[in-house]
């Protein structure tokens, strides 16, 4: 049995975990709590329900990538490199969590807003907060990008919306297909996308 103090983290850990890898819907409460190794009484302890859970996991989950992000798109690289860092990234994860889960799970936070976004709007608002912050860091390489005269880009906020737009397509077709081919052109069509025809192909 965990100790109180990180009964709550094991709970977020195995939602995030079972939710991913299969679906809300599909996730219960028991389930989280046998995965976690915390009794059912703990679990209503920390949470009134699995969507309060879910919610918390998901802002846990930011907490935690947000680093990896402020990194990949440091002001301190130059700005076409950020979106080929973080393009690469993707590709390299997706290809390690299949290694490890032998499947392509695409982004947990599309998985779950495109399955309950309609029924729970707690969930629905965390998600897209969360994604908005992401599209952030797009945009902000964008103008950065065009301030270089590195891209002809009219509107940054547009076309970081229109590239996110994209990678979320990519993502779910990767899952459902549980195939990488979806996201492996990723790069390659932002930067067509962009006007920018000469970079290298992600090495599968």
């Amino acid at each position: 049995m965990p100790k109180t103090s990180d009964a709550k983290v094991r709970l977020m850990d195995a939602a995030k975990q079972l939710i991913w890898s299969s679906s809300y819907g599909g996730t219960s409460v028991d389930s989280i709590c046998d995965e976690a190794g915390v009794k059912k009484g703990s679990f209503y302890y920390f949470f009134r329900s699995k969507s309060d859970l879910a919610v918390a996991a998901l802002e846990d989950d930011w907490k935690q990538k947000k680093p990896s992000y402020d990194a990949l798109f440091s002001p301190l690289t130059s700005p076409l490199e950020r979106l080929q860092n973080y393009f690469e990234s993707i590709h390299s994860y997706q290809s390690k969590t299949k290694s490890e889960m032998g499947s392509v799970l695409g982004c947990p936070m599309f998985t779950l807003g495109s399955e309950i976004s309609t029924q729970d709007p707690a969930i629905r608002r965390k998600v897209q907060e969360i994604l908005e912050h992401r599209i952030k860091y797009i945009e902000s390489a964008l103008r950065d990008a065009k301030a270089d005269d590195l891209i002809q880009v009219r509107d940054p906020k547009a076309t970081a919306r229109s590239i996110f737009a994209l990678l979320q397509g990519a993502l779910t077709q990767a899952r459902i297909q549980d195939d990488l081919e979806p996201i492996t052109g990723l790069k390659r069509s932002v930067f067509e996308m962009l006007g920018i025809k000469e970079i290298e192909e992600i090495v599968v």
